[in-house]
């Protein structure tokens, strides 16, 4: 079966860049297993959340990583704090301020690094604005911001597909998307990237939702 056409990346009023029903659709005709995940979890409900800064998203990944949510936002907040009035610190700030006083305010040396670095490149264009990357495809915009110290490929995934609405991504290292994989798929051992991978060409264009759905089969 061909794969339908994509409709065009774009502003939809749900903010994602394709139509979710068609995209099930074609899901559930590719594959019929993954069609069953699809009717045992229901609608489709995920929407992109929306963001008005690609560096501030970059930011709080960083300050985010190895961290619960609760500490991350404890930490977050303290290094805000640091450029009040400011809602939030720009690029030029973080490369102005002193590593001492960021990891003062609970950074680890190698997140202070990465926020630095982060600032540099957003300043010599490697990072580019949100309404710039919204037009780039998904590898280049990969290419460019794995170039980040301490930005890696799964970072950047999880933002194609909660931040920008992408269809057609499917992050092989994702650990519940694997332990998603082998529920759906009868697998005893967590399936590798490679059988993932194989199996994931029956769902292009929507990878993306599909790996939505490896994530629901957890909950159920």
């Amino acid at each position: 079966m061909a794969a339908p056409d994509l409709l065009p990346v774009g502003p939809r009023a749900d903010g994602l860049g394709f139509d979710p029903d068609a995209a099930c659709r074609h899901l559930a005709e590719a594959d019929p297993a993954m069609g069953e995940l699809i009717a045992r979890v229901g609608l489709f409900t995920m929407r992109p959340e929306p963001s008005h800064s690609l560096f501030q998203v970059l930011v709080r990944s960083i300050v985010y990583q190895q961290l619960t949510g609760k500490a991350a936002a404890t930490i977050l907040g303290r290094v805000i704090r640091l450029f009040a009035p400011k809602r939030f610190p720009t690029r030029h700030d973080l490369l102005e301020i002193s590593p001492e006083r960021l990891r003062a305010a609970g950074l680890s040396t190698a997140k202070t690094a990465a926020l630095r670095d982060l600032a540099a490149r957003a300043l010599d264009g490697t990072v580019p604005s949100l309404s710039r990357v919204r037009r780039m495809e998904d590898e280049e915009i990969i290419a460019r911001l794995t170039a980040v110290r301490g930005i890696g490929r799964w970072t950047v995934e999880m933002l194609l597909i909660f931040k920008l609405g992408r269809p057609d991504v499917l992050p092989l290292g994702d650990l519940g998307v694997r332990k998603g994989f082998a529920q759906t798929f009868g697998k005893r051992k967590l399936p590798e990237p490679a059988a993932m991978s194989r199996r994931g060409e029956r769902w292009r264009p929507y990878r993306s939702v599909a790996s939505w759905y490896l994530w629901r089969a957890l909950e159920l």
